[in-house]
């Protein structure tokens, strides 16, 4: 290969701290601001990059094949790219895969969204996890021009996902039903045409994956906004209440979603909570949430159940968590990270009531969590039975 001048740098990654990364820039250009976290998954990038739960942040990913099975629009786990950007370590690779139909940096300027690669991700990853996730300035020029000072003074000003409730923006505008189950081979996805109970699924950023989980496990869902009511959801008449996952500080969101969750938890009706759900539902049970330093993000977190002793491999995403200190009498902490100690499961001791914070329709294990999907339609069923 012939000695040439290395290429000017078309991307720059500005930390609130002063700490600049350069690197290649692809897919959209411009400038983004978020938080920055990083995800160890090394699979599925445009699900990552689709969970509304990403909303407010840049994602690193420690896995440096990013772009190599390209995008298709199966996968995508909402409508739009909800992360803000992603930085790689190398540029994105063509793609190599049967179920294709775009490749990645194409889609990414398609959806306004920045890519940067060519950086060293495992110094990045190193500053995340010792400095907690920090605030940056994402900014992908072709001509590689940036103003440095300004990119920085963008980052500090950043306010950060503490407070700040991001799932009215990722919520749906009006309430749909869904019918698509699971995607098996050959067919891929088909539709629910004989459910036998009906879900009321509260949408504070839900994956479409998890409500293909619901109908798969022979619901019939509803999908409401973040800001549905609890008459809204007793109007229809539901079977079970399910809370989503979704973005932003769980207090926040929780200052109108916890007075709903409570008039649920005035009925018999069993609750399932995923993720910001499961947060949420431990707030209306007395309990607090806290930030993390740099949260979990991943497809490879250990999670022991506590009353079996069994271990999932579990997908996770989220930066905030269950203070396990704070649960009241009577709520019963059902799994725990076996990374840090931190809660990733509540009951209530004598009510079919229970979320885990982790993501069981991520597949991650593969199988290891759809128990949970079982476990909330068999308490529906035991509710009817009991009602009949």
């Amino acid at each position: 290969m012939a000695h040439g001048k290395t290429p000017k740098p078309t991307a720059c990654l500005a930390l609130a701290d002063g700490t600049i990364f350069y690197g290649m820039g692809f897919g959209a250009t411009g400038e983004t601001v978020a938080e920055l976290c990083f995800n160890t998954a090394m699979t599925g990038y445009q699900e990552i990059m689709t969970d509304p739960s990403y909303a407010g942040q840049v994602v690193t990913f420690t896995f440096p094949h990013i772009g190599n099975t390209g995008v298709n629009p199966e996968d995508d786990e909402t409508a739009d790219p909800v992360a803000e950007g992603m930085v790689v370590k190398w540029d994105p690779t063509a793609a190599s895969s049967w179920r294709s139909t775009e490749e990645l940096t194409t889609w990414l300027v398609k959806r306004g969204r920045i890519g940067m690669g060519g950086i060293d991700t495992r110094r990045l990853t190193r500053a995340i996890r010792q400095q907690g996730a920090p605030h940056v300035a994402l900014a992908h020029d072709p001509d590689g021009n940036f103003d440095i000072a300004a990119l920085v003074q963008k980052a500090r000003s950043f306010q950060g996902l503490e407070g700040q409730d991001l799932a009215r923006h990722v919520t749906c505008a009006q309430s749909y039903q869904w019918n698509e189950m699971r995607w098996a081979w050959p067919q891929g996805y088909a539709p629910q045409t004989a459910p036998r109970r009906k879900v009321v699924a509260i949408d504070f950023g839900a994956k479409r994956n998890i409500l293909r989980c619901l109908a798969s496990a022979g619901c019939e869902v509803t999908v409401l906004p973040a800001s549905a009511t609890a008459e809204d959801v007793l109007a229809l008449r539901p079977d079970g209440v399910f809370l989503s996952n979704g973005p932003g500080d769980p207090a926040a969101t929780g200052v109108y979603a916890v007075p709903m969750i409570k008039g649920i938890l005035a009925t018999d009706l069993p609750v399932f909570g995923i993720c910001l759900g499961h947060q949420m539902l431990a707030l209306a049970l007395g309990a607090k949430t806290i930030k993390m330093n740099h949260g979990h993000h991943g497809a490879n977190h250990p999670v022991k159940a506590i009353e079996t002793g069994k271990v999932e491999i579990t997908s996770m995403n989220h930066g905030f968590t269950v203070d396990s200190q704070s649960l009241p009498d009577g709520v019963v902490e059902t799994h725990v990270s076996l990374f840090d100690g931190s809660n990733c499961g509540i009951r209530i001791a004598d009510r079919p009531v229970f979320s885990v914070q982790y993501h069981p329709e991520a597949s991650p294990g593969p199988q290891d969590s759809y128990y949970l999907f079982e476990r909330f339609a068999q308490a529906m069923d035991a509710r009817t039975s009991i009602a009949g």
